[in-house]
């Protein structure tokens, strides 16, 4: 498993055949040294030649911890769901009661 795959060629059949059976960290066609050099894509590798992507966006998830944050506003109806149950669920309650 390379950390990258450089492929010449004009076959668009050969080509497809190459990136379908074969598994690198990256694969680039017709050049190579510019695989390198792309802010836009993730440069790593795969399997015991390479962990991570370290480019751009990729690199900061790579070597950062997502903490994900969720607040919950007060208006919130899964609250009217939960105990302890107020004048505000009992209303609604027997509002419901009425209508089914």
């Amino acid at each position: 498993r390379p950390l990258a795959l450089y492929w010449f060629g004009k076959n668009s059949a050969n080509r497809q055949r190459i990136m379908q059976e074969t598994v690198a960290g990256g694969v680039t066609v017709n050049d190579c040294m510019m695989h390198l050099v792309q802010e836009r894509q993730p440069f790593g590798g795969a399997g015991e030649s390479g962990m991570g992507a370290y480019h751009g966006e990729w690199g900061f998830r790579t070597f950062s911890k997502e903490k994900p944050i969720f607040v919950q506003s007060r208006l919130s109806a899964g609250a009217l769901l939960r105990p302890p149950y107020g004048r505000t669920f009992e209303r609604l309650f027997r509002l419901l009661n009425l209508i089914t």
